[in-house]
């Protein structure tokens, strides 16, 4: 029996849904996607060579801004305190791609899969912007929810995926002051 759609009323129409009852809870979500392109665009990338500048670390840049702003990119989201966004931008000269990684971590009352899901997306158009002068074939694909752990459903894991192992979140270190 299908699941009921929870950003929907009683009459169908859409709605953000209530979670001020729910337990605040440690929630992580991991999503992936790739930037086809040609082989040439993936070299020009890796040395450096493009004309707008290190494709890599502005695509990371602009993912972790998306990840931060997506209650403005999706209508029913709720606007979150993110722990931590982490982005992992690979080239992959086998595939001629650009894989892309996000990782978001929050204590919240609602997960954070739409933050990893935005943050790989904005990555992506980003790859694909800095990119476009060279090389207006390139596809941005695959995007998707690798894992999430957290609240009442617990973890979820894309079958078939190689998965990240977890990693633990990083608590502030606390400086020592001299004696």
């Amino acid at each position: 029996m299908p699941r009921r759609l929870t950003h929907l009323d009683t009459k169908g129409r859409a709605r953000m849904v209530d979670v001020g009852e729910k337990p605040v809870t440690e929630r992580e979500c991991v999503a992936r996607g790739e930037v086809r392109m040609a082989h040439a665009t993936l070299e020009r990338i890796a040395r450096g060579a493009t004309p707008k500048g290190d494709v890599l670390a502005t695509a990371r840049l602009a993912g972790i801004q998306a990840a931060k702003r997506t209650a403005e990119w999706i209508p029913l989201a709720h606007p979150l305190p993110l722990d931590a966004v982490e982005l992992e931008l690979t080239p992959d000269a086998a595939r001629s791609c650009v894989r892309i990684e996000a990782r978001v971590r929050a204590h919240g009352r609602t997960g954070v899969e739409m933050e990893a899901l935005v943050a790989v997306s904005a990555a992506g158009l980003t790859v694909y912007d800095m990119c476009k002068a060279v090389d207006r074939g390139m596809l941005l694909e695959a995007v998707r929810l690798v894992r999430k752990r957290g609240g009442k459903s617990g973890e979820w894991v894309r079958p078939g995926e190689e998965t990240p192992a977890a990693r633990p979140v990083r608590r502030p270190r606390t400086r020592r002051e001299p004696s």
